[in-house]
């Protein structure tokens, strides 16, 4: 992991207890996964569900997904590990944007999203309303690769990354909180990166 040189202005972006480094690490490749390999995509069977507390539930195939409205969200990048990226660009369709189709219910508060591996989390609804936060299938201008979650995963710039989840496959509105699966295992749920929010209290 090779630490980047920063500038004062970078320093100042810095949540706490974090370090810069100068790339993302890739899950399975040099990170370690929940699952031996990374899930493979394809492109032909790949569907994302959206369902529960939503007045009208969808399920997208890749072709369909990409037809959306897409926009670019650039953000700084930080693990619960300790280690940051900066200015790391993803495009995608944004999550709000997904929200004005489905039409959640008025008692939707949380969201639950599964992955291909098996892997599990979730947030406020209210946090993932943010401009910035993204479904990103592109990272740097090009298709995310298998170790960075593709075809799919969520950015959510103001929380650690696992909160970000990778290879997403299903997202539930729903109206009570569902822990995911580091959370279940003394993570902390809300993981707000500014106020080095680690660990379960």
């Amino acid at each position: 992991m090779t630490q980047m040189k920063t500038s004062d202005s970078d320093s100042a972006r810095l949540p706490p207890g974090q370090k810069w480094i100068d790339r993302i690490l890739r899950w399975g490749v040099d990170h370690p996964g929940i699952t031996p390999d990374n899930p493979k995509f394809n492109p032909e069977s790949w569907k994302l569900t959206v369902d529960g507390e939503v007045e009208n539930p969808v399920v997208l195939g890749w072709r369909e997904l990409l037809e959306l409205p897409a926009h670019e969200s650039v953000s700084d990048f930080h693990c619960v590990e300790g280690w940051s990226v900066t200015d790391r660009k993803w495009f995608g369709v944004r999550f709000s944007s997904l929200t004005a189709i489905v039409k959640p219910k008025p008692n939707a508060r949380h969201v639950f999203f599964t992955c291909m591996d098996g892997y599990t989390t979730s947030l406020e609804l209210a946090d993932l309303l943010e401009d910035n936060v993204i479904l990103a299938y592109k990272h740097d201008e090009e298709y995310l690769e298998e170790s960075l979650g593709a075809p799919l995963r969520l950015v959510v710039p103001k929380k650690y990354a696992y909160k970000s989840a990778m290879w997403l496959e299903k997202i539930t509105f729903m109206k009570t909180k569902k822990l995911g699966y580091w959370e279940q295992r003394g993570y902390s749920d809300t993981a707000d990166i500014w106020k080095n929010d680690r660990c379960a209290k």
